[in-house]
């Protein structure tokens, strides 16, 4: 019976044995993004290395990049979550073209400006006094497609030949103390130098913007849910709604303009909708602006944006609808010269305003206001 017991358990042992698996190879798992490098380009080599690099590296130092002319330093490639520094001055070459001169794009971008950086195109080197036409001009900074949670953090902008900021196609994009100084283009010959043009855009923010330029401080042409606040516009044509009209979109709703000031401009608010067109502004708000020295118009609201302010009829083909203006402080604010309040809106098609506490004075009383609704002044 011993010997039995003995085989029976040395025959389970080889059979256990048998039936154990052998081990698998160790797999190295694949390297992570977040792994990503560090990268820093300068000098005259660093936006084509950029450009070039862009989806390798997870933080994009530029650090005194010169980008040659007609060149765009193009960041329209970036992965997620790419984190892109401005250090010292960037500067770009002279040419004759179109632009732009800078391009970012992605999901869960950070865009930050270094202390003391400058973005500097130098304008006054295509400037003629003539804008968008004369000698050709690139825009500046293209920032489109920026979605998810992305962030423009402490930019300073100097000297743009012609419009500075374009914000299009983007979704869920903050901008925070952006300064935009085309100051010297008041003497020097700047024209359409807009600090912000945004179209076909939502959920868009710009906190604490300094813009100093010759046009329009702001400028919405269609867009959803965007708002302008603690901002101060100097030189230029105001905080625009417009011109909305003639374009593949025209649809502006849900906008907030606040505690902002104008200054030293042609207008102080202004809502532009083109005759003869179609579409909608809907649910704009101007909430504590302050204006000062203005030269034309304090508050321009038209259906009749031509080309120019207030030419020929009105037309209804964009309602202008639940607009608000509330704590609007503008005592001796216009240009004797100027117009306190121009209104022209085509018969039943600027429903349902509000006007509460609007202050503005010092200019001359506009003669050819037409269906202005009954809570507002002209």
């Amino acid at each position: 019976m011993p010997q039995l017991f003995t085989l029976l358990t040395i025959g389970a042992f080889a059979a256990m044995a048998v039936a154990s698996p052998v081990a698998a190879p160790a797999i190295t798992a694949a390297p992570s993004l977040d792994k990503r490098a560090s990268c820093t380009f300068s000098g005259s080599n660093g936006a084509a290395s950029a450009s070039a690099s862009q989806q390798k590296c997870s933080t994009i130092v530029l650090s005194n990049v010169a980008v040659p002319s007609g060149v765009t330093l193009d960041l329209s490639k970036l992965n997620d979550g790419t984190h892109v520094i401005f250090e010292g001055t960037t500067t770009w070459g002279h040419k004759e073209w179109k632009g732009p001169l800078l391009q970012i794009s992605g999901k869960d971008i950070t865009v930050t400006g270094a202390s003391g950086a400058k973005l500097n195109p130098d304008g006054k080197r295509w400037w003629d006094g003539k804008g968008d036409k004369g000698v050709t001009k690139p825009k500046f900074f293209a920032a489109h497609k920026l979605t998810g949670k992305s962030y423009i953090n402490n930019l300073y902008i100097e000297n743009t030949p012609v419009q500075a900021v374009s914000i299009n196609g983007c979704n869920g994009l903050t901008i925070n103390q952006m300064t935009i100084d085309n100051k010297a283009g008041d003497s020097a010959g700047g024209h359409n130098t807009d600090g912000f043009d945004i179209g076909s855009s939502s959920n868009i923010v710009i906190n604490g913007a300094k813009v100093y330029n010759q046009d329009d401080c702001v400028a919405i042409n269609s867009g959803t849910d965007i708002t302008f606040s603690g901002g101060y516009c100097s030189g230029g044509h105001g905080l625009s709604i417009g011109s909305v009209g003639g374009r593949s979109d025209n649809t502006v709703e849900n906008v907030t303009f606040k505690d902002s000031t104008v200054t030293n401009s042609d207008n102080g608010i202004r809502v532009k909708a083109k005759s003869g067109t179609t579409g909608s502004i809907k649910g704009v708000t101007y909430s504590g602006i302050t204006l000062s020295s203005i030269k034309k118009y304090g508050i321009l609201v038209e259906q009749n944006y031509n080309g120019g302010d207030l030419h020929g009829s009105p037309t209804g083909g964009i309602p202008i609808s639940n607009l608000k203006l509330d704590n609007i402080s503008g005592t001796k604010a216009v240009a004797s010269s100027g117009h306190n309040i121009a209104i022209v809106c085509a018969s039943g098609a600027c429903p349902s305003w509000t006007w509460n506490k609007v202050s503005v004075t010092g200019g001359k009383t506009y003669g050819s206001c037409q269906n202005v609704p009954s809570v507002a002044k002209c």
